[in-house]
């Protein structure tokens, strides 16, 4: 076993053990925390090149079926706190079936039994090699300049209504309220501590109305781009106008502010449908350092894709005066 793989297999299998925990002790919130960014982690690995990985193309389908059954034991953990339609294969998975994923996660370089459920992975996401975007076909203009090549952050087209791992596992579910979005409740109060509510009002872009389904994800990200709490989507754009896409909808941020690490930032990911090419796209983001949190409104800037988590090649999306429109509300007891 290689440095690199040990040194991965021990991250991860003190992050599931810590989810694990949090889901035995009923700290709810924290477990689903802690499983939405394993699952992540883990669904990372699973999709990287052959010759950028410690794992096997079969280690890989099983690393990525641990993912999914992560993002079903975090949906059965919300099933009580949200209101739309949980499923029968959310409900049934519990916290003891995903325990028995521990020893095969520890030992993945081994294991050759069959999988003890029956998931499939989530197909892979399109993920480009540096310089690979320059071969595709450019896009057409996208604001200013345009956007250049093909970003490498394409996503599989989603059920808004569905975590993006669940939404193809429960491909047979009805399509019931499949404009919800993903969007978690508020975190209970603690004394002295602070809780954010964001509402996104709208986003400026030239040719709103062109774009299909639009939604916004939400993360919040440390200065390497890793999350501190679950990521969130908005449902599907409420309604389109001129050069604005409305949302109106507000998004409780899953930590405490004097929790969150100095240099953590607020990232929006404007995401719409590319029929042509069949899948999400990022079109633009913004993000919102920890300095901007204050009540009352604000607007930020949108930057070109693809999404730079580290914030360090930052470019504008456009000159024209078009940015997203955010209420800040804070909470204190």
């Amino acid at each position: 076993m290689s440095e690199a793989a040990r040194s991965l297999l021990q991250r991860w299998g003190a992050s599931f053990r810590k989810g694990t925990d949090f889901d035995s002790w009923g700290q709810l919130v924290e477990a689903i925390d802690e499983y939405q960014i394993l699952a992540r982690h883990l669904q990372k690995e699973a999709q990287s090149q052959p010759n950028n990985s410690e794992f096997t193309e079969d280690q890989k389908k099983t690393l990525a079926k641990i993912a999914t059954c992560l993002e079903l034991r975090s949906a059965a953990l919300q099933g009580p706190f949200r209101k739309q339609e949980s499923t029968q294969s959310q409900e049934e998975f519990k916290l003891e079936d995903l325990k028995k994923l521990e020893p095969i996660l520890k030992n993945i370089l081994s294991y050759n039994k069959e999988f003890p459920f029956d998931v499939q992975p989530v197909p892979p996401r399109k993920i480009l090699a540096p310089g690979e975007e320059e071969d595709l076909e450019f896009e057409e203009d996208e604001e200013e300049g345009g956007a250049g090549a093909g970003s490498p952050d394409a996503f599989p087209a989603r059920i808004p209504g569905m975590a993006p791992s669940c939404n193809h596992i429960l491909h047979n579910s009805s399509n019931a309220g499949a404009n919800e979005g993903t969007l978690l409740p508020r975190l209970p109060s603690e004394p002295g501590m602070t809780l954010l509510t964001i509402k996104i009002e709208k986003i400026g872009l030239k040719d709103a109305g062109q774009c299909i389904d639009p939604y916004i994800t939400v993360s919040v990200k440390d200065l390497n781009g890793i999350d501190l709490t679950p990521v969130q989507d908005t449902p599907v754009a409420s309604r389109k106008e001129d050069t604005y896409v409305h949302f109106n909808v507000d998004i409780e941020i899953q930590k405490h502010v004097e929790k969150l690490t100095k240099g953590a930032a607020i990232f929006f990911e404007f995401k719409h449908y590319k029929p042509k090419k069949r899948f999400t796209s990022t079109k633009c983001f913004a993000f919102m350092e920890m300095d901007e949190i204050k009540p009352g409104p604000i607007v930020i800037e949108l930057y070109k894709k693809p999404t730079d988590f580290k914030r360090k090649k930052l470019q504008l999306l456009t000159k024209k005066p078009l940015y997203l429109h955010l209420h800040q509300t804070l909470h204190k007891e």
